[in-house]
């Protein structure tokens, strides 16, 4: 809501659950600072050269990583250490989002995974 003037807001102190955004999300594209939501240093780790915007994890309101789908779950890569509380609240959005890949080819984004060698790897979990 931080783009709509007039617009209810809630609490200053709410927190902001964690996410996974997906590929070219338009949190991720849509603003024009974009560095409210993509710290400047992970901006160029997630936004590639040609466009693209790998799915990314946002925690507390920022993005903290990446993720795509492989065979046995959800592979999350953090740039960062995450508390426990995040990896709780994405081990939910990822079972949630399993329910939705199910009948989908779990290497769709295979093609992509170049872009995971050499990224800054603090923690990867296999959310299932």
């Amino acid at each position: 809501m931080y783009d709509v003037p007039g617009a209810p807001r809630p609490p200053a102190d709410t927190p902001a659950p964690p996410r996974l955004m997906a590929m070219w999300d338009s949190v991720l594209l849509a603003h024009h600072d974009r560095g409210r939501v993509i710290p400047p240093g992970y901006r160029k780790l997630v936004a590639r050269s040609n466009g693209d915007v790998l799915p990314t994890l946002l925690v507390d309101g920022y993005v903290a990583g990446v993720w795509r789908p492989v065979v046995g779950g959800i592979e999350a890569t953090a740039f960062h250490r995450l508390p426990a509380g995040a990896w709780d609240g994405l081990a939910a959005e990822a079972h949630a989002l399993l329910a939705l890949l199910a009948v989908r080819e779990p290497r769709v984004y295979r093609r992509y995974d170049r872009w995971w060698d050499g990224l800054p790897a603090a923690e990867v979990r296999v959310l299932a």
